[in-house]
This record gives structure tokens, C-alpha cells and sequence, in this order.
């Protein structure tokens, strides 16, 4: 089985711009199929600031309200996305950037919650894995933008991580899928101001002790639920890692492996 590469970007890369320079170039030469997910760092905010509209998050999850997916959708599906494909053109890798409404690529549908309305923020029901597969054996690398449809003609905010696990899981059936999320540290840290305290395997087991201690930074629980989600249902290998470090993290060298058994 053909080994793909499903590689999401996030954090604070997506706002500096000599970093994702860099990390782009290190992504063009990362050899055979690869998919690049990419979240959307602090643009968005920041341009909703300046249109002065309210900008409300809960759980750390944005909520959408109707200016603010406009707001996200010109952002992510449009500046950062086509500058993304745009640079890796530049280095010769012919990248095409979508969402999810584009061929229909991901389907989802509206949050539901007892309590507290999301707004316009999706949660994926399908992959459309044909199509995802017909461009990758065109040669073509994916960029995909957090931005979803629910096929009524609704765009949806949609979390770039549970993107990049939910492509992964829907691919694993025809390749072997190693599935990276990369950022501004150097993994999943005990300490999450000291780089040097990188956990270089993480099982169930010690998933569930580590999580019991309260030695995981709230904000990498979702992250490591997505991996061990992702591993339970055919992706062959999960790694999390700094993102300037992309070729180790390739090769196993540095990060955070998460494994099932």
C-alpha cells in the first residue's frame, strides 16, 4: 500500500511568516502523496477587530456568527490558503488548495449543543475519499482549509485538527497513512513552557495516567484524543512535533509518537 502523508499546520506558524516559509520548503521535500491541513492562526481575529465585530470563544472554540464566517471563510479559505499553495508552487509542487464544499470533499453539518450555539461551526459527517484519491493519483498535493458544507448550500467553521484525523481515517483504506500534527512546540510536554520535556511515547495507558495526574496542557487533550481516534480506525502512525523540525519528525527523531499498543 502507497504510503501517504496527511500533515496538519497550525498554531503560531500560520502567523509568522518566515517560519511557514520554512516550513513549506521542508513540506516540498517530503517525497510521494501528501495532504497539508492548515488552521488559521490569529488573522481572522485580528481582522474581525478591526471590522469591529464581537468575537466570542467557548471551550476555545470559536463561536461563528454570520460575520464571522464571512470573516473566516475569507481568511482561511481564501488568503491563506491560496498563499500556502501559491509558495509551494514556487517550490515545484503542484498543490491545489480546497475546502470542503469544493467536490464535495467533506460533508458536515451544523454543531448541535443542549446548552451553547456554535453558530456556523461544522462538525464532518463524510469524506469524500474518491474524489480526495483521484487528485492524489493526478499528482496533485492537497491544501485544505478549516471550512466545511453541509450540502444545503451552508459553509461551516470547522476544527482544522478533527479535519486532518478525519481525512486520515477516511484514506486509511487505500494507503498507509502517517498522519503529523505540527506546531510551535516540540511535542506533548510535561512542562509546556520547557521544550526539553517532550514525552517521546504516548500509549492508552499512559494517556489515561498522564491525563489522571493532570501533566497535559488542557489544550493538547483534543489533539491526542484526534491521534488515538485516528489509530483505532486504520491510520498507521500519529506523530506531534514542532513543525520547523518536519523532516525528523518524519523520520522519528524527535516528537511525540502516539501509539495503540
Amino acid at each position: 500500500m502507497e504510503r501517504l502523508f496527511i500533515i496538519k499546520i497550525g498554531g503560531q506558524i500560520i502567523d509568522d511568516e518566515i517560519k511557514l516559509s520554512s516550513f513549506l520548503k521542508n513540506f516540498s521535500s517530503v517525497n510521494g502523496k501528501k495532504i497539508l491541513v492548515h488552521g488559521g492562526g490569529k488573522l481572522a481575529t485580528r481582522l474581525a477587530e478591526k471590522l469591529e465585530i464581537k468575537q466570542t470563544l467557548m471551550d476555545g472554540r470559536r463561536i461563528t456568527d454570520g460575520e464571522t464566517l464571512k470573516i473566516v471563510t475569507m481568511v482561511y479559505a481564501g488568503y491563506i490558503n491560496k498563499n500556502i499553495v501559491a509558495q509551494l508552487q514556487g517550490h515545484r509542487v503542484n498543490a491545489i488548495g480546497l475546502t470542503g464544499a469544493d467536490g464535495n470533499a467533506i460533508l458536515a453539518h451544523k454543531r448541535q449543543h443542549p446548552a451553547i450555539d456554535y453558530g456556523f461551526a461544522g462538525d464532518i459527517d463524510a469524506i469524500n475519499t474518491e474524489f480526495i484519491s483521484d487528485l492524489l493519483e493526478k499528482n496533485m498535493t492537497i491544501v485544505l482549509a478549516p471550512v466545511t458544507h453541509d450540502r444545503k448550500g451552508q459553509l461551516l467553521n470547522t476544527n482544522a485538527d478533527t479535519i486532518a484525523q478525519e481525512v486520515a481515517k477516511g484514506l486509511s483504506g487505500n494507503y498507509e497513512v502517517t498522519l503529523i500534527y505540527s506546531f510551535e512546540k516540540s511535542g506533548v510536554l510535561l512542562d509546556a513552557d520547557d521544550d526539553r520535556t517532550v514525552i517521546k511515547e504516548i500509549n492508552p495507558d499512559s494517556y489515561q495516567q498522564l491525563k489522571s495526574e493532570q501533566k497535559i496542557f488542557a489544550g493538547m487533550i483534543p489533539k491526542l484524543d484526534n491521534a488515538f481516534a485516528a489509530l483505532n480506525s486504520g491510520v498507521k502512525k500519529v506523530i506531534i512535533g514542532k513543525a520547523e523540525s518536519l523532516n525528523q519528525l518524519i523520520e522519528g527523531t524527535t516528537g511525540t509518537t502516539i501509539i495503540i499498543h
